[in-house]
């Protein structure tokens, strides 16, 4: 396939009949037709305890239909995306990939993921639309099947709270009055920080507010990271962190663990992934924390971003792409394997009729006392606004690490940090051969 039209290929994100036909033409495929005698895939995926999820569709459905699925486990994020398009140059890419939500514009705009539509389309209706649209990419082709989500939530101790006489915050402002109301009673302690090395949280915060950083416009990108919507966000945890009512350092360090685990900070913005790291983050806190919703901008919103998750993607090289998609549907909608997931991979499903069976009938461990945990998750989950994603996501990230990373550090202007972060996006979308607009 030409560079130029590859190039074009997710330009036109509305325009269904290029972005399906064209990666038909250039993937063999089955046709979605049955196929006679044994099939054997192979699934580049990273999750954890993946093999044994897929023993039960070698051994039930894989079996009674002779589609055997093998798994190779690789390295996450741009490591894995950088591999796969390696092999996909070579034409030897595997039959199914793990592919996080950001990464499938990088992936469909080489030519690396198949239109599945045919395959999968009937099961659409399992998941949020928000999070079905991230497969989608606007069009009405479908390159993916929701695997699991992070909606964004509001996490924070419920005891020190109390102790503080600090109310939950329902908004954005509330949350800044309590973040200075704590900072006047416990000047040693901080509501949460802002962390420069989470680019996912700041694009999921961006989210909700409403932000679509990357969009189409006729034949050409639009990239919009300093639109309205961020500059409001930018400008809020800028404004606290100049303010010094929260902390202006990285998550994820073992200062962080230690904040979080003495009370010195007492609020964590996150995702419904959250239990998972306060149980290692902060062990002696447990069944000191409650989760809320997100605060929201204005008090008549019900919104909230997303802040990670993953899909299952059948690759343009594979000569069986029905059976790999028919796998992957399973993989996502199956009760069974939904219960293996949680249980092997640790996964919040994507698929709502599973977010209050199986695994998530109780709250996590951590998360004991509050018994309704997962039903007040699930709720949230379906409030979660669609994303717009492009096809350098890595390039941006990396350009708020070290844009806001210094802006963070210095309590400087994050304004400043934002147009350096939209104009290195550009600049990098132009060097590709991408047309790009303002």
């Amino acid at each position: 396939m030409p560079h130029t039209k590859r190039r074009r290929l997710v330009t036109t994100a509305v325009a269904v009949s290029l972005g399906a036909t064209t990666l038909a033409a250039c993937g063999s495929e089955d046709g979605g037709k049955a196929e006679s005698g044994p099939v054997s895939l192979t699934y580049w995926t990273w999750a954890p305890g993946m093999d044994k999820v897929v023993d039960l569709w070698n051994k039930g459905p894989g079996r009674k239909d002779r589609i055997t699925v093998t798994v190779k486990k690789q390295a996450s994020g741009d490591t894995l995306v950088t591999k796969i398009l390696t092999a996909h140059k070579a034409k030897k890419a595997p039959d199914l990939v793990q592919a996080e939500y950001q990464a499938l514009p990088t992936l469909v705009s080489n030519d690396a993921l198949a239109d599945i539509s045919r395959e999968v389309g009937d099961v659409k209706g399992r998941f949020a639309d928000g999070v079905w649209q991230q497969t989608t990419l606007g069009t009405d082709a479908v390159y993916a099947v929701p695997q699991d989500i992070g909606p964004m939530m509001f996490y924070y101790r419920a005891d020190l709270f109390k102790k503080y006489g600090l109310k939950v915050p329902a908004t954005w402002e509330q949350f800044a009055e309590t973040a200075r109301a704590l900072k006047k009673k416990a000047p040693d302690k901080d509501l949460t920080t802002f962390s420069a090395n989470d680019s996912g949280l700041f694009a999921g915060l961006a989210q909700q507010a409403g932000a679509k950083w990357w969009t189409t416009s006729g034949d050409k990108w639009k990239v919009a990271i300093d639109d309205a919507a961020t500059r409001k966000v930018a400008r809020f945890w800028g404004g606290l962190v100049k303010e010094g009512v929260v902390d202006n350092q990285p998550m994820y360090t073992p200062a962080w663990n230690k904040a979080l685990d003495t009370g010195k900070q007492i609020a964590w913005v996150s995702a419904v992934w959250a239990p998972g790291t306060l149980t290692t983050a902060a062990p002696d806190t447990k069944g000191k924390w409650a989760m809320a919703p997100l605060p929201q901008w204005s008090l008549d919103q019900d919104v909230t971003g997303s802040w990670g998750g993953s899909s299952t993607a059948v690759t343009t090289d594979s000569a069986h792409q029905a059976a790999a998609a028919k796998f992957a549907a399973w993989l996502n909608t199956d009760g069974d394997a939904l219960n293996a997931l949680a249980k092997e991979s640790g996964i919040y499903p994507a698929s709502t009729s599973a977010q209050l069976s199986g695994a998530f009938s109780n709250p996590p461990a951590y998360f004991s006392n509050q018994a309704d945990f997962y039903t007040k998750a699930a709720e949230i989950a379906k409030t979660t606004a669609p994303s717009a994603w492009g096809p350098n996501v890595n390039v941006a990230y990396t350009s708020f690490k070290d844009a806001f990373g210094a802006a963070a550090k210095d309590r400087s202007d994050f304004g400043a940090a934002l147009r350096k972060m939209q104009d290195d996006t550009v600049a990098d979308m132009t060097k590709q051969g991408f047309e790009v607009s303002r």
